[in-house]
């Protein structure tokens, strides 16, 4: 086989890893002690295709932590980052107990896509006090908006800014409501709105969805999505075998979990029959031992942490669901964050 079709293989079987996690790519955190219990946080969001739950209190002290543990430097940048969105919106993401990200297709045209998101923070902070805060910060580029009651402020970014100190977001508008006293709704103007609505009728639009997403207790991150036909209509993904073992995804689940020493990723993908499950196994099973032909032309950083994971990886079938578990250093995660 030519080495330029094994190439072409390796990058259809990280195209079918990516494809089985984007769909909403984290976790029922417990309230801190001392406080009341928050209202449940997944009757805030509006009908989603895809939901993310962050345990943000563990994700900023234990994981990131434990993963650059051997660099401060980076340690130092993600602290850097936080505290420019706090600056820039008034909002301190180090407040956050969790966060859960609603994310819905759109699509404007037959060939467009288009991803809607809007996040839901709870923590042990005071809503209004951090909604005054963001005036301050927006000073002449903010604008407030009345809906339903609630004001909402929508503060001109025009700028690149990162979730959490970790994750690009390209915003034009970001818009912030306190849908309670320490639960906060941010993303943009229409989004938000979507939020409200979504609160006044108390009721969890997302109920499988927010159980496939919550399933593990104690991963750091959970995510359950739905794997809709019309985003997989135009989608490249090889050969037409390939092309219809991925088609016949309904759904993906999963979680990441952190020890004292690694990092676990365990994601589900459930197909709409018992053959197209066992096809996609197959399929991964085949290009899992392509992979491990190519890990040797990585860097040596990079190199470490595939092997790791390919060492570690484990592809199960249950019925109609295919699962794939791996694990590996979480100090060898660090080049790829970077």
């Amino acid at each position: 086989m030519k080495r330029e079709m094994l190439n072409r293989l390796i990058v259809r079987f990280v195209i079918l890893t990516v494809l089985l996690m984007s769909a909403a790519t984290l976790t029922s955190a417990q309230p801190r002690a001392g406080r009341q219990a928050s209202p449940d946080i997944f009757t805030f969001l509006p009908a989603s295709d895809g939901i993310v739950s962050i345990n943000v209190h563990r994700l900023l002290n234990e994981t990131l932590p434990l993963v650059f543990a051997g660099d401060s430097a980076k340690l130092a940048q993600i602290n850097s980052e936080l505290d420019k969105f706090k600056m820039q919106t008034g909002v301190d993401a180090r407040t956050f107990d969790r966060v859960v990200l609603s994310a819905r297709y759109t699509y404007p045209t037959s060939n467009v896509m288009k991803m809607e998101a809007v996040a839901i923070a709870q923590g042990a902070f005071d809503a209004k006090a951090l909604l005054f805060g963001a005036r301050l910060a927006g000073k002449e580029k903010i604008r407030e908006e009345k809906y339903h009651g609630q004001t909402i402020l929508v503060l001109a970014v025009n700028n690149q800014i990162k979730m959490l100190g970790l994750w690009n977001m390209k915003v034009n508008e970001l818009a912030v409501c306190a849908l309670n006293n320490n639960t906060l709704a941010l993303g943009s103007p229409a989004n938000v709105r979507a939020a409200i609505d979504a609160a006044r009728l108390r009721r969890r639009a997302n109920g499988a969805l927010s159980a496939l997403a919550t399933r593990d207790p104690e991963a750091v991150i959970g995510f359950g999505g739905d794997i809709p036909q019309t985003l997989l209509m135009n989608l490249n993904v090889g050969s037409d075998a390939m092309a219809q073992d991925v088609k016949s995804i309904r759904q993906v689940y999963g979680s990441i979990g952190t020890s004292k020493t690694d990092v676990s990723l365990d994601l589900l993908a459930r197909t709409d029959t018992v053959n197209a499950a066992k096809n996609l196994s197959d399929t991964v099973q085949g290009l899992k031992q392509l992979a491990a032909v190519f890990i040797f032309q990585m860097p040596l950083a990079k190199r470490t942490l595939a092997q790791g994971a390919l060492d570690n990886l484990k592809i199960v079938t249950r019925g109609n669901e295919l699962e794939i578990k791996t694990q590996f250093a979480a100090a060898s995660l660090a080049s790829l964050v970077k």
